[in-house]
């Protein structure tokens, strides 16, 4: 029988963890408005409101509803594709360095779609979604089968090593691409360090319900995810369907990482970061990693995106803050003993 005190930390914890989450709320909606209120430009703050509110058609209203609100749900939609991504990527390897960035996911998606633009034509529409999952999807397959096989197959370090190989060998490719094509350079130099600017309600329009379903099915397999940190053979004997649960996350990883990747870039370390801050503050149950993730991926990408457009006049691209922040952390990780398992 449980004694007193672990019936008293039960709801405290739950307490807690909701207290986070609804801070969590908070910090999304002060992000999202400073999202839509800061920019590169000065616009005064009762413009934006005028903007919003009504049908202007002066310059300021344009900025505001073309480019500022597109982009600040594009920021939110790919900030909760990564974080969700890497929580999928972490649970299913029960690796804390699982990240889309590290594993070569993102690169993968890199890869297809400046093929796709080189040599195809496509643009940021149905078609490149389509090769941004697709090269998401194969560098995931080739990532996985070189890291489970071997000595210290699906090992933490073995499977980062082989995503660093296959992102390293693929962004090889890109940069041989881009080089000797002058044009697709220009035509992806900006997108290509993961960047927001210049976004419009076509990128939303093309990405928003891939990445919702995709969502609603990471929520959906929260619980078995506390299965799988057990080991698969726990997980069989708990009851869950280990290869059904593999495949149906290996798929939303792929679509969630394809789709943002293919409007936003290859962003990198959000996929780390999300997770790595989910477990610090609401603990190991991923239904409330999935629940806090929902949350806190799109407040990163867009205080990223905010910060970079005020620190330098032209704007910095949100892959370079988003680096800044994980690279410290994923030396920290590194250097943890505890590095081997979640």
């Amino acid at each position: 029988m449980p004694d007193d005190r672990t019936l008293v930390a039960a709801p405290r914890r739950a307490g807690i963890r909701t207290l986070v989450v609804a801070g969590g709320l908070l910090l999304l909606a002060l992000a999202a408005t400073l999202s839509v209120f800061v920019g590169s430009g000065s616009i005064a703050p009762a413009d934006v409101v005028a903007a919003l509110t009504g049908d202007g058609v002066t310059t300021d209203d344009l900025l505001v509803r073309d480019f500022r609100v597109p982009r600040t749900l594009l920021a939110a939609l790919s900030g909760l594709a990564f974080g969700l991504a890497g929580v999928l990527m972490q649970a299913l390897t029960r690796n804390p360095l699982a990240d889309p960035g590290i594993l070569g996911v993102n690169a993968g998606a890199y890869f297809a779609i400046v093929l796709g633009t080189a040599f195809f034509g496509t643009g940021v529409s149905s078609g490149q979604i389509v090769w941004g999952i697709g090269g998401a999807a194969v560098a995931a397959v080739v990532v996985y089968a070189v890291g489970a096989t071997g000595v210290a197959a699906r090992t933490p370090a073995k499977l980062v090593l082989a995503g660093v190989a296959v992102g390293a060998v693929l962004a090889g490719v890109t940069q041989a691409i881009t080089f000797t094509l002058p044009e697709v350079f220009d035509a992806i130099r900006f997108w290509s360090v993961g960047s927001i600017q210049g976004r419009q309600f076509d990128s939303v329009h093309a990405v928003w319900l891939l990445i919702v379903v995709a969502a609603g099915v990471v929520v959906l397999l929260a619980r078995s995810l506390n299965a799988f940190a057990m080991g698969d053979e726990v997980a069989t004997a708990l009851g869950a369907r280990v290869p059904w649960v593999r495949a149906i996350s290996f798929a939303a990883i792929t679509v969630l990482c394809g789709a943002a990747t293919a409007v936003v870039g290859p962003v990198s370390f959000v996929g780390l970061v999300v997770p790595f801050v989910a477990r610090f503050l609401v603990g190991v149950d991923h239904r409330w990693i999935v629940a806090f993730s929902l949350i806190a991926g799109p407040t990163l990408m867009l205080l990223a995106d905010t910060l970079g457009r005020v620190l330098i006049p032209s704007e910095l691209p949100v892959g370079v803050i988003t680096a800044f922040v994980g690279a410290p952390l994923l030396i920290v990780l590194v250097r943890r003993s505890t590095l081997r398992s979640l």
